[in-house]
C-alpha cells in the first residue's frame, strides 16, 4: 500500500516548503564576498572580527594547543586558555565566576534546562530571543510572556503565580530585532519583590554598553540584582561562543546539570585565545566604542532628515520597520545592487506586519560607508514614492 500524504516524508517536507514559499517567507543563504560589499547586517559592532591581531592570536592558540580541544570540558578539553578566558569574563562582568559555552543558543538552552523543571514558573519578555523561549520549553517549565518592557504586566503575572513555586524572570538585555534596552533595575526590583531570580541575556550589550564595555548589566547591576547573566563572544568581541556569569554555586550547578555544556566538545583553543585578545583591545582601545557611538548618532540624525521610520534605538541595532515582507525584500534587493548588505527580517522572527530592515552599525564603518547607506535608503524611498504616484 502506498504511503499516505501524512506519512510520506518527502511529501510532508515539500508541502511545508511550498507553504513558506507561497507566503513569501522562504529563506536563502548567499555566500558573501569579503570585500565587495558594505556589511550593515552583521553584529561586528566594534570591528574586531577582522582585526589581524585577533587572527594572529587565534593562530598562536592553535599552534600551542591544537586546532580543537579534543573533548568536552569535563573529559580532557578544559585547557589553561579556557580557564584564563573564564576568569577574564568574570572580572569584566563583576561576577565571581563564568562558564564557557560553544554558542549563545547553547548557553541559554543549558542554563534554563539546568535551572528549571515542571514546578518552576518562568516569566519571559514577549520579544525575547528564540533560544530563551526554547530553553524554557526544553525544561518543561510552565511559562508566561509579559508585554514587552511592561513591568506592571510582569508584576501582575508574578502576583498571580503560586507563591511556593520557584520563579525565574528572563529578559534580553538589548533586544536583537528592536535595539532597545531592557529596564534592568526595574526588572531586578520586580523580581526581588516576588522572591524570583532574574536572568538576562546581554548578547548585544556586552562590549558596547556600560562604562567599560561590560554591557547593560555588568558591574552596574551586581549579582544580587541579576544572579544569572549570559553573554556572547561572537558579536562585539568578534569571535565565537558564549558564557554564563554568576555565583560559584550557579556555575557549579551548570557544570553538573547543563546538558549542552556537559555533552559538547570544548571551544577550540584558538577561539579562546582570540577572545582573550579581543578583551585586551576592548580595554586598551575605548576609542572603538566612542567611534561606534558617533556613527550611531550620525546615522540617526541623517535618517531623520530623510523621514525614514527608524525605531527608537541608540544601540548599533537600527530597525527600519517597513511593515510588509515583500517591501522589505524589495528594499534589501535594491540595496544589494548598490553593494550594501542589510538584514531583511520577516515573520516568524518578528510579528506579522512588522517586517523590517535590521540595520547594524559598526565602529569599522567609515563616513563614506554611512553616506552610501543613506543614499541607498533614499533611493529606495524615492522608488516607492514613484510607484505610489503611478498607481494613484
Amino acid at each position: 500500500m502506498p504511503p499516505s500524504m501524512s506519512t510520506d516524508w518527502p511529501t510532508r517536507l515539500a508541502a511545508r516548503a511550498q507553504g513558506r514559499r507561497t507566503a513569501g517567507l522562504w529563506r536563502r543563504r548567499t555566500v558573501q564576498p569579503t570585500d565587495a560589499v558594505r556589511d550593515f547586517a552583521g553584529n561586528d559592532y566594534l570591528g574586531l572580527a577582522r582585526d589581524p591581531r585577533l587572527a594572529e592570536a587565534m593562530a598562536e592558540g592553535a599552534r600551542c594547543h591544537g586546532a580543537g580541544a579534543r573533548a568536552s570540558h569535563l573529559v580532557s578539553g578544559h585547557l589553561a586558555v579556557h580557564e584564563a578566558l573564564e576568569a577574564r569574563l568574570a572580572a569584566l562582568t563583576g561576577r565571581p565566576r563564568a562558564l564557557l559555552f560553544s554558542t549563545g543558543y547553547m548557553a541559554n538552552l543549558g542554563t534554563l534546562q539546568a535551572l528549571c523543571d515542571g514546578e518552576t514558573r518562568v516569566f519571559q519578555d514577549r520579544l525575547n530571543h528564540a533560544s530563551l523561549l526554547d530553553g524554557a520549553a526544553l525544561a518543561g517549565a510552565p511559562s508566561r510572556r509579559f508585554h514587552h518592557g511592561d513591568l506592571a504586566d510582569l508584576d501582575r503575572l508574578l502576583a498571580r503565580s503560586p507563591a511556593d513555586a520557584p520563579r525565574l524572570v528572563v529578559s534580553d538585555g538589548v533586544f536583537s530585532m528592536d535595539g532597545d534596552v531592557a529596564d534592568i533595575a526595574g526588572l531586578a526590583e520586580t523580581a526581588r519583590r516576588h522572591g524570583a531570580w532574574l536572568m538576562v541575556d546581554d548578547a548585544h550589550g556586552l562590549g558596547v554598553l556600560g562604562e567599560v564595555g561590560d554591557g547593560c548589566v555588568g558591574r552596574a547591576h551586581g549579582i544580587d540584582a541579576v544572579p544569572v547573566l549570559v553573554g556572547t563572544l561572537g558579536k562585539a568581541l568578534g569571535t565565537a561562543g558564549a558564557f554564563v556569569a554568576g555565583s560559584h554555586e550557579l556555575i557549579e550547578h551548570l557544570i553538573q546539570f547543563a546538558r549542552p555544556y556537559v555533552y559538547t566538545s570544548a571551544q577550540p583553543p584558538g577561539v579562546a585565545a582570540a577572545t582573550l585578545r579581543a578583551l585586551e583591545l576592548l580595554a586598551a582601545e575605548p576609542e572603538r566604542r566612542a567611534r561606534l557611538g558617533a556613527r550611531i548618532a550620525c546615522f540617526r540624525r541623517e535618517a531623520a532628515t530623510l523621514g525614514l521610520p527608524l525605531a527608537e534605538s541608540h544601540t548599533p541595532i537600527q530597525p527600519l520597520v517597513l511593515g510588509e515582507s515583500h517591501r522589505v525584500m524589495a528594499w534589501a534587493a535594491r540595496l544589494a545592487e548598490r553593494g550594501l548588505l542589510v538584514g531583511a527580517i520577516r515573520e516568524p522572527t518578528v510579528p506579522r506586519g512588522q517586517a523590517r530592515l535590521r540595520i547594524t552599525l559598526s565602529a569599522a564603518h567609515t563616513e563614506a560607508d554611512l553616506d552610501a547607506l543613506l543614499e541607498g535608503l533614499a533611493a529606495c524611498q524615492a522608488h516607492d514614492a514613484d510607484r505610489q504616484e503611478v498607481t494613484t
